[in-house]
């Protein structure tokens, strides 16, 4: 027995395979990770952290890179159209691979584990509160900046 015609699912159009449709923003979050990560090692390198004290560094890092992810967000979204490969590259690669949520984590450990543990603590809220603090910031005063330079 045959399905009637007016019953039959269309055949769908054979897609692409999946290395030709992701290569491109694979290779560009890859890119973009390695230029963000050779940033924050470079941030390390300026600006070492001290055994048992605060680590600036990373806080800095975390909340520099969360104010750039906030101006450029409403750049991309909200003002300007960007290149499909844009946000991957910049937003995803370069400020994935600047920001860091696991050297954050063994600060703590560190700090915590060597008899710090109001300074691993403090950090340990600080960072958050700092990092939302500077997205929220950053996009607010880029929407206002914008707003105010538009004819």
């Amino acid at each position: 027995m045959t399905t009637p015609e007016s019953l039959r699912v269309p055949d769908s159009p054979p897609r692409p395979p999946f290395w030709h449709a992701q290569g491109p923003v694979v290779t560009v979050v890859a890119l973009g990770g390695g230029v963000g990560a050779a940033a924050r090692y470079a941030a390390s390198l300026w600006w070492p952290p001290h055994p048992g004290g605060f680590p600036w560094t990373t806080l800095w890092v975390n909340v520099v890179g969360c104010a750039v992810i906030g101006v450029f967000m409403v750049v991309i979204t909200e003002f300007r159209a960007a290149h499909r490969l844009v946000r991957p590259f910049f937003g995803t690669g370069v400020l994935g691979g600047f920001t860091t949520f696991s050297t954050y984590a063994v600060d703590i450990q560190k700090l915590a584990g060597g008899g710090h543990v109001r300074t691993g603590l403090t950090y340990l809220a600080m960072t958050p509160l700092a990092a939302l603090t500077a997205v929220w910031l950053a996009a607010w005063s880029t929407r206002r900046v914008l707003k105010w330079r538009q004819p």
